[in-house]
Formats: structure tokens, C-alpha cells, sequence
């Protein structure tokens, strides 16, 4: 059975060394502080000490020169036969006196003006934007400022000119001939006259710094290939809330890894492997907080346009869909009641501060603000946003807990804006997410959708939210509903389409996949989608699956056309087959070699007196035929009691720990039988080779396909090879063919790497 596998990122300390980058996540956005420029260091001035007027300029004639020099622009001063100088025009001696002072002091007073105005915009010192906004309030005239013409007019001195305002720009019409930058400007100080004029309400939607849903975006990364962890802290670690468990996922209780490092939905048996190969992207699952997916409405059916004239017919859903989207994302969402309203100059004051990447500031603000009106949705929602923002900063675990809780309280106080508890509800599911809290994600997006019913966005969330936790089921009905409603939904077709295939409802499963990909829709351009569709196409004999391989390669997704696993390391050596001197593993090799008919004896005695340990392969693989496998290690581990049917073989391979190791490998027997077809497929990650050493193999039948190039095996021989490569393989033969499969860490990977790359 496939899942939808989630792999959590909760915060934990950085471990010694640089942990390993996987993949190249979509940047965060992370509000940092803005850094001050150092004061300008101001040159001395020497006409600004001139203030004894022409009696002390005589005395200190020198410290004007340069003045009168570069003011003037005429010849330099000579001496007089009293040693004074005197201007080489030509001008009388007490003439020329006056004439310097009186220019000096404008000179002065020039370069005053300028380094005031200069101080004056530097330091911030004048709000120009409320200065000019309360003024336009007294323009008149309507040239978008305040002058003497507007002062006659509210003197009475002068009639007020008659103006036509519109409700837009383009309806406005002005008497007055005016430079086309003019008209723009009164076009503008219109525009904000009207805001005024229609209330406070309107003030309140348009101001962007609170009307923002959400602080930051999730601070998942985008997992395409599994992400490198830190080194395992137990205080990292949060408990649920208890409040989220009141749902009716309740009773599973010991889904939740509480190492606090890799937070991951534990596994059923049957879809172990198969969940590892299909990370979570935060494409998928994430949006950017500031664009709330639209409500959708219902959708117009034969209506007439205002004009009267209907809409075209070759008009497509679709497009339709889009148009209303668009027109949703422009309306901001509306976080403030009315007792907000009374207070929004302190919450706009703190969230200015959490804007500015000052988040420490900002959650002493807002949380002074909450003790003081605890009642307020949009101070809570301010507080939660902070300690959010701060959790990021910090790493905290702890706080982003107190986060998700504060977005709860403020989300549940009965005043709250839907705007706001559609926000908040939707924060705190993403975060659930990101600490691992997938229980509790669900339970707050099933109270989204209640609340809001019509939301096809949330409900597609929803879906997810039932993938990650491997409830297949649950998520096709949520996906069923969605189509019901909005049957060109891209985002719900891919996830319906992987649904189907995973039931393997192959031919069903290609056009949902194929359409939800050519949608383009946010969260539908991810690896997953284009390898499951490729393999589909595949499967039915449609050649046209490398041509979705290859738009997956050229969107990042895979390394390459044949190399299509979705857990990497970038830069490791790619080639389909390697011999054991390029693998570095010489040793390990001629092991296996040296003592094959002893693991062989081993392996044969398991099959004759206890079949059952052999478990027929889970992954659906296999187009036809059966394939069974008896498994020693897994994931770096010894599973269960199985190396007490093969006590020599283990023993042989407790000494080689780039095996026994290797936590994104397997050590296992594998039999398969004649008329077996395993169907082309890849391994999830490029950290890993593969190696086959041949215990009972058919003389004729038996061979295995990586790429374009197909070998066989032999009794006694070890291949190796990369399984992140496209690889294939028949049993033609008229008996069973038994192999010994050893998987070793890629030997370009360093051994801080091995430690911290999470399992597979």
C-alpha cells in the first residue's frame, strides 16, 4: 500500500558540524532586523561659526576665503596697503565689506536648510505620509497638496473650485489642465480622500501591515529528498496539547516519534518501504500565509454580463475558476471587530516592530496588549504570530507550542473576525504538521471545514492531512467531495489520481494525474505526482512516460530521466553499475564471495523448514508472478529475531557496518519465482548501492535490466549497482532464482553524513 509519507522538522540544536543539504528548499521568509547605517560624520563647517556679522569677519578674514571663493566664482582676493584683502573687481573697501557679509550669511543659511532637511529625512523625524494625508483633507482645489489657494478658500476669500470624484481613477474628472504627473498625483490624493471618507471599516481593510493572515511562511522544508537531522536531544521534545486528543483519532495513541528530531507517523507493516519513497513536499502541503485560498462561489451559469451581453461560451470552467481566485486574493482578509478598531494604533505599533524582525520586542508588545485586553481576537492573533516568530529565531519547540496554543485561544474568543479564525485555525495546522502533530492537524482542519463548508482550499488540505497519516480512505472521500464541487480542482485530482494508482486503479489513476499536472495549480508540481504518473503510463505500455520524466527533470525534481529517487544528496557520483573497486567496499565483496555457499546453505535451510519468514514483496512491483523476501537488517537495525534462522551469515556481516549500517538500506534474502515480471522502478534515495550475490540461479532466464544496460547473475558473483536508476527485472526460468541483497552507503558520503541522515 502506498502512502503519503511525512517526515516532521521540529527544532532541535544544531549538531557539531554543518548537518547535510538534501535538497534546495524554497526559501523562508524570515523577518530579519534591518540594519542601521552608521551616522554620517559631518565635515566641519566654517561658515556656521560666522556669527559676529562684518566686525568679526574683518578679524578672521582667512576662514572666509574659501567661501567667497567658491560662492562667488571670482578672481581671488589681493591684499590693500592695510593688509586687508579686498576683491580684485575692483569693488570700494567698505562696499565690498557689506556686500561679502550679507552673501555669507545666505550662504549660511542655505547650508542650513540643507543638512536640516537632510537630518529631518534620515533620522525619520517627520511622518510625511499622516503630515500630507491630514492636509489633502484641506486641498480645495484638488492639486493633491495644501497652498495659499486652499487657504483663500477656507479664508472665504476665494470660491472653491467644483470637482467630480468617481469611485476609481479612471472616473474622475478634473477641470483643470495639468502635466500628466499632476494628474496622477490628484488622482492619488482622491483615492485617499475616498478611503477616508468611507469609514473606518475601510481604513481597517486596506492597511496592509495587520491585515495580513499569517507572520511568516511554514518553516518546513520542501521534501523532496529527506531532510539531514541533528543529533537526537531529548529535551526538544513537546507534548501534544491535550486538548487536541478530543477527537476521534483519540485512541491511537503511539503514532508519535518522541525523539523530538525526525518526528514521523510510524508505519504499518504492509507499507513500510512503500511510505518511504513518497516524502511530503511543502508544495503540497504549505501556502503562503498572506494569500487565504478563496471561498469559492458558486459558479455563474448562463448569467449576463453588466453590460448585458453574455459571456462567451467558449469560456472553460477552468478559467473561470481562475478569474474568481484571482478576485479572492485581492480582498484582504478583515482580522479586526470593532473593539479592535478601538485599539489598533497599539496593535499596529507592535506588529510594525514584528515586521521589522524585531520579534522579541513585538511579543513583549502584544503581550502586554493581551493583559490588557485579554478579550481581543487580534491582539491573541498578534501574540501568536510573535511567539511563532520567535520559535523560528530561537529553535524552540516549547514556544512554537505556546504558539499553536495562542492561536487556538484566539481562534476560539467568541468575537473573533472569520477572517481571523480562518487564519489562526489554518496557522496552527501547519505548525501541528510541522512538529509532528498530525492528530491534532487533523482535528483543527476538520473544525476549518466545519466552520467554513464552501472552502474548497481547506478541504484539500483536509485530504492531506488523512494522506499523512496514511488514512487513504478518509482522503478519497474528502477528494470525491472536492471533485463533486470543483471537478477542474488540480490540486485534487493529483491526490486523487495517487490515490487510485496506489489501489492499483492504474488506467483510472492517469487521467487524474495527467490533467492535475497540466492544471499548474499551487501544490501540483511536485516529483511524486510526475514519477507516479510516468510509472502509470509505463504500465499500460505509453511510451509517453520518459516525456513526463523528463518535464520532471526539468522542474528539479529528478536528478536526471533514468535517475528518478526523490531522497538525495546532490554532488554523490551517479552511474547505473559499478565494480567493487569504485565502490571502495573491495573487502565486503570478496566476503560474500568467499563464503556464498555457506549464506546460500543458510537461506536454503530457512526456505525448507520455515517458508513463512520469506514475505511476499509489499511495494506492487510486480506486474505478474511471486516474489518473496526474508529480511535481516533494516533501516540500520536487526529486525526482530531473524538472524536466529541465519546465525553464520549475520555474523559474516556484523563485521562490515557500511551495511549493517547503512540506515537508508536493507540486508535481505530475496527468492523469486519463474514467470515473475517486477515492473521498471526506482529506489528512493541515491545515498545507497546495491549489491546481488548469486546463490541459486538458473542457467537460462534470469536477468536484470539498470537503464539500457541488462546483465545476469551468477552463483558465487556479486553485481552492484545504483537502484536510484531505472532498473527492471524478468524470471523466465523453469525454477526459482535465490539472491543475497546488500545495500552499503554511497561511498562519497562522509560519516557525519551517515550519522545524520534520517532512515529509509
Amino acid at each position: 500500500m502506498q502512502r503519503y509519507s511525512h517526515y516532521g522538522a521540529s527544532y532541535a540544536p544544531p549538531p557539531p558540524a554543518a548537518p547535510v543539504e538534501e535538497i534546495h528548499a524554497e526559501p523562508e521568509e524570515v523577518y530579519t532586523e534591518e540594519e542601521e547605517e552608521p551616522l554620517m560624520e559631518e565635515e566641519p563647517l566654517p561658515e556656521v561659526q560666522q556669527t559676529g556679522g562684518a566686525k568679526e569677519e574683518e578679524e578672521a578674514p582667512e576662514r572666509q576665503e574659501p567661501v567667497v571663493q567658491e560662492a562667488e566664482g571670482k578672481a581671488s582676493p589681493v591684499e590693500s596697503k592695510n593688509g586687508k584683502k579686498t576683491e580684485a573687481a575692483g569693488a570700494a573697501a567698505g562696499g565690498g565689506g557689506a556686500k561679502y557679509s550679507m552673501f555669507t550669511w545666505f550662504v549660511v543659511l542655505a547650508l542650513l536648510g540643507v543638512w536640516s532637511s537632510v537630518a529631518v529625512v534620515y533620522f525619520d523625524i517627520v511622518d510625511y505620509d499622516s503630515v500630507i494625508g491630514k492636509l489633502t483633507a484641506y486641498d480645495t482645489d484638488g492639486d493633491g497638496d495644501f497652498d495659499v489657494e486652499d487657504a483663500k478658500v477656507l479664508l472665504g476669500l476665494k470660491e472653491a473650485k467644483r470637482r467630480t470624484v468617481g469611485g476609481s481613477p479612471e472616473e474622475r474628472t478634473v477641470q483643470e489642465k495639468s502635466e500628466p504627473v499632476s494628474e496622477t498625483a490628484n488622482q492619488r490624493a482622491a483615492e485617499q480622500r475616498d478611503s477616508e471618507e468611507a469609514g473606518p471599516e475601510s481604513a481597517t481593510a486596506s492597511a496592509p501591515d495587520d491585515e495580513e493572515a499569517a507572520g511568516s511562511q511554514d518553516v518546513e522544508s520542501e521534501i523532496q529528498a529527506a531532510v539531514p537531522l541533528p543529533p537526537f536531544v531529548e529535551d526538544d521534545f513537546v507534548p501534544d496539547d491535550p486538548r487536541d486528543f478530543a477527537h476521534s483519532h483519540e485512541e491511537e495513541t503511539n503514532t508519535i516519534d518522541t525523539t523530538g528530531v525526525l518526528v514521523e507517523e510510524p508505519r504499518s507493516e504492509e507499507s513500510l518501504v512503500e511510505s518511504g519513497r513518497y516524502p511530503t513536499s511543502s508544495k503540497v502541503t504549505q501556502e503562503a500565509e498572506a494569500e487565504d485560498r478563496p471561498e469559492p462561489e458558486p459558479e455563474p451559469r448562463g448569467e449576463s454580463a453588466p453590460g448585458g451581453v453574455q459571456e462567451a461560451a467558449g469560456t472553460s470552467e477552468q478559467q473561470l475558476q481562475e478569474k474568481l481566485r484571482e478576485k479572492a486574493k485581492k480582498k484582504k482578509p478583515k482580522l479586526f471587530n470593532k473593539f479592535d478598531k478601538t485599539i489598533k494604533a497599539e496593535i499596529d505599533a507592535a506588529e510594525k516592530l514584528r515586521k521589522k524582525g524585531k520579534v522579541e520586542e513585538a511579543l513583549k508588545a502584544f503581550e502586554a496588549l493581551v493583559q490588557r485586553h485579554p478579550q481581543s481576537p487580534r491582539a491573541l492573533y498578534g501574540k501568536a504570530q510573535a511567539e511563532d516568530d520567535v520559535a523560528e529565531k530561537q529553535r524552540s519547540n516549547d514556544l512554537l507550542q505556546k504558539a499553536i496554543n495562542t492561536y487556538r485561544e484566539a481562534a476560539e474568543l467568541p468575537d473573533a473576525t472569520p477572517d481571523l479564525l480562518r487564519a489562526a485555525l489554518k496557522r496552527r495546522a501547519e505548525r501541528q504538521q510541522f512538529l509532528g502533530r498530525m492528530r491534532g492537524s487533523l482535528a483543527t482542519l476538520e473544525k476549518l471545514v466545519q466552520s467554513f463548508p464552501e472552502d474548497v482550499g481547506l478541504k484539500n488540505d483536509l485530504g492531506v492531512a488523512y494522506l499523512l497519516l496514511g488514512d487513504n480512505k478518509g482522503a478519497k472521500k474528502v477528494y470525491e467531495e472536492v471533485l463533486a464541487v470543483a471537478p477542474s480542482s488540480g490540486f485534487a485530482k493529483v491526490h486523487y489520481g495517487f490515490i487510485l494508482k496506489s489501489e492499483n486503479k492504474i488506467a483510472e489513476s492517469i487521467p487524474y494525474l495527467k490533467e492535475g499536472l497540466e492544471s499548474g495549480e499551487p501544490g501540483t508540481d511536485d516529483g511524486r505526482f510526475y514519477f507516479h504518473l510516468g510509472d502509470a503510463l509505463q504500465r499500460v505500455g505509453d511510451d509517453s512516460a520518459y516525456h513526463w520524466y523528463e518535464l520532471g527533470h526539468k522542474h528539479g525534481h529528478f536528478a536526471s530521466v533514468w535517475q528518478r529517487s526523490l531522497y538525495n544528496v546532490n554532488g554523490l557520483k551517479a552511474q547505473p553499475w559499478w565494480t567493487p573497486r569504485e565502490t571502495g567496499y573491495a573487502d565486503l565483496v570478496k566476503m560474500l564471495e568467499r563464503n556464498w555457499k555457506t549464506i546460500r546453505d543458510e537461506a536454503l535451510a530457512v526456505m525448507d523448514q520455515s517458508s513463512g519468514r520469506f514475505i511476499p514483496e509489499e511495494e506492487n512491483l510486480r506486474e505478474k508472478g511471486v516474489w518473496g523476501q526474508y529480511t535481516l537488517w533494516q533501516q540500520g537495525r536487526k529486525v526482530g529475531t531473524s538472524c536466529q534462522g541465519v546465525p553464520k551469515t549475520c555474523s559474516l556481516m556484523e563485521r562490515f557496518p557500511e551495511a549493517t549500517g547503512c540506515k537508508r538500506g536493507q540486508i535481505k534474502f530475496s527468492v523469486m519465482q519463474p514467470g515473475t515480471h517486477v515492473w521498471p522502478h526506482t529506489g528512493p534515495t541515491n545515498c545507497r548501492l546495491r549489491m546481488h550475490l548469486g546463490l541459486v540461479i538458473p542457467k537460462q532466464g534470469c536477468r536484470i535490466r539498470c537503464t539500457n544496460q541488462t546483465r545476469e547473475w551468477e552463483e558465487g558473483k556479486v553485481l552492484v549497482f545504483d537502484d536510484s536508476f531505472e532498473h527492471e527485472v524478468w524470471q523466465d526460468a523453469d525454477s526459482y532464482r535465490l539472491i543475497f541483497i546488500v545495500d552499503v552507503w554511497h561511498p562519497e558520503l562522509s560519516q557525519h553524513q551517515r550519522q545524520t541522515l534520517s532512515p529509509i
